[in-house]
């Protein structure tokens, strides 16, 4: 299967892609690595109304779902964009829905988000701090985009009913640290509260964290598909240039098969991935299902293309001025961001029903 977008949303590829070829030369991603500071990434996403783009108009977005939205991050993961505060404040939102004294139009228009869970598992139903009634305390370690949002949405237990706390992340009695990762593009941060004050947001917490999980296999898959697409067209053009016994590379059939491979890779990830959020975006019965494919396959796809476009670059593909380096450490990250493919495709096998061999 082949996916198709519609003329509205290959304008939006189309607009967001020649974007991002000003804003994320090789040269601006590396000076905002190196500087370990990306706000003017952050801030130019605010001020072109690109963090808008998915999010409903009666929310303060630009309109569209999770196909638009996966269409940023498949844009996103192709520059290696630093898309850390992006993609925590986009599975925010839905946290801020009926809940407009608290700032959702802010939030939509750069008041960045995050879900204060760690990032290294599906967002679920479990707490994640204690609330004493006026106060949280906790540790949450590893929350992506910690360090770069103003709000934070914390999962408590009260009265033995799960319920979700926005907090101010410079507020009195939150402490965040950042880590730092191999792959520069994203941040996270472990996350103390010590006596915060919270506010609670009056939403389904737990319809709210399942749809999140949702939304972050699809998002993290595209990701992948961004790079992974990177990588082949990367790979490719060098094979055109690098001559052995006389010969580009590219003549050799180890090259073209291994080539052919990645190509056959990404374009099976673009139908899973899109029709992923499809299904995830009409609520369709199986979504949790497709969702998981796309997240363990793409993610793992993506991971075996990095390797193979290391491996027909050869020695130039390990340094650090080549722009592989880039592509490869972000592949290699969204493989166990919000759930291993292992983790996923444990949740697809206790998904599928069961019968008897025929």
């Amino acid at each position: 299967m082949r996916w198709e977008l519609s003329e509205e949303q290959r304008l939006l590829q189309d607009s967001l892609q020649a974007w991002l070829a000003k804003q994320c030369s090789p040269s601006a991603v590396r000076g905002w690595q190196d500087n370990e500071d990306p706000r003017q990434f952050e801030q130019s996403l605010v001020a072109e109304a690109w963090l808008g783009v998915g999010t409903a108009e009666d929310l303060g977005g630009e309109g569209g779902g999770l196909i638009e939205l996966s269409l940023a991050a498949e844009a996103f993961g192709q520059v290696a964009a630093p898309s850390s505060a992006w993609l925590a404040t986009v599975l925010a939102i839905p946290a801020f829905a009926g809940n407009p004294d608290l700032g959702v139009a802010a939030v939509v228009k750069g008041e960045f988000a995050a879900l204060a869970v760690p990032a290294g598992d599906p967002p679920g139903g479990a707490a994640t701090a204690t609330f004493d009634g006026e106060r949280l305390h906790g540790r949450v370690d590893n929350v992506l985009g910690a360090d770069r949002v103003r709000h934070l949405v914390v999962p408590v237990r009260a009265a033995g009913v799960l319920r979700l706390m926005r907090v101010d992340a410079g507020a009195e009695g939150v402490d965040i640290t950042p880590r730092r990762l191999l792959d520069r593009s994203r941040t996270v941060a472990d996350v103390v509260f010590d006596g915060a004050p919270a506010a609670a947001l009056d939403v389904d917490a737990d319809a709210v964290l399942t749809a999140a999980a949702l939304r972050a296999a699809v998002l993290v898959a595209a990701d992948s598909l961004g790079a992974m697409d990177r990588m082949l067209s990367m790979s490719v053009e060098y094979s055109k240039q690098r001559h052995q016994f006389g010969t580009p590379i590219g003549a050799f059939q180890a090259v073209k098969h291994a080539a052919a491979t990645m190509l056959v890779g990404v374009e099976a990830a673009r139908s899973i991935t899109y029709f992923a959020a499809a299904s995830v975006d009409q609520h369709h019965p199986e979504s949790t299902l497709h969702a998981a494919v796309a997240k363990a396959q793409v993610t793992a796809e993506a991971t075996r293309a990095a390797d193979s476009a290391l491996t027909l670059h050869g020695a130039i593909g390990y340094t650090w001025e080549y722009d592989l380096q880039l592509l490869y450490k972000r592949a290699m990250l969204n493989a166990p961001m919000f759930g291993s493919p292992e983790i996923w495709n444990e949740r697809l096998a206790r998904a599928l029903p069961l019968g008897p061999v025929e």
